[in-house]
């Protein structure tokens, strides 16, 4: 298993980042949040988990190490691929995460796109177990007061690379801006995320 990789940031996508390591350029799939710290030209490590299918080797990509146990411990629930367990940890914090499933909190695992109520409530009874209480933890607030456009159009352009429509994508983060004034790019996809779970 590649458990991380260190090197030079070749390029950032809006899904992945390519690392350059010994000559060899690695294509990494990322949450946003985790791409949003990456800058071409300069060092980076990863925490990385690599998931293999007949047909591929996918390299997935963290900012620490306990945001790569918990997409690891996410997939052993029947129904949760990578893609999946991906999109739980954009959403939510790992701590808020944890803390949900640990509590049976229904409501904030539903807030992850792909996750029902019944996925939710299967996450929680096989994992309770697993994963440990934690203190319950706040979902990542405010970041600065205002957001350019050039953050509007990337979060909704990341949003409509996870599969959401264009129209949906544009007025969640629109409403998010409208509302709480977010300046952050990561925050203002994560709430937007969040804002997109709820209409489900």
């Amino acid at each position: 298993m590649i458990s991380s990789v260190r090197g030079t940031v070749l390029s950032v996508g809006l899904d992945h980042a390519v690392v350059e390591v010994g000559g060899v350029g690695l294509a990494v799939q990322a949450a946003p949040a985790t791409l949003a710290t990456l800058r071409v030209g300069e060092q980076a490590q990863l925490h990385t988990s690599l998931v293999v299918r007949e047909d591929s080797l996918t390299l997935y990509g963290f900012s620490d190490a306990q945001a790569r146990e918990l997409f690891v411990l996410l997939q052993t629930v029947s129904g949760i691929g990578p893609r999946l367990a991906l999109a739980a940890i954009a959403v939510l914090e790992p701590e808020t995460l944890r803390s949900a499933i640990a509590d049976g909190n229904i409501s904030v695992l539903t807030q992850v796109p792909g996750i029902g109520r019944k996925g939710a409530e299967r996450l929680s009874l096989e994992l309770r177990d697993k994963i440990g209480n934690v203190g319950t933890a706040e979902i990542a607030g405010s970041a600065a007061p205002t957001a350019n456009s050039a953050v509007r159009s990337e979060v909704i352009e990341a949003l409509i690379s996870l599969g959401f429509p264009a129209k949906q994508a544009e007025q969640a983060v629109d409403g998010v801006l409208a509302n709480n004034g977010h300046g952050d790019k990561s925050a203002v996809l994560r709430a937007a995320l969040s804002s997109i779970g709820k209409q489900r």
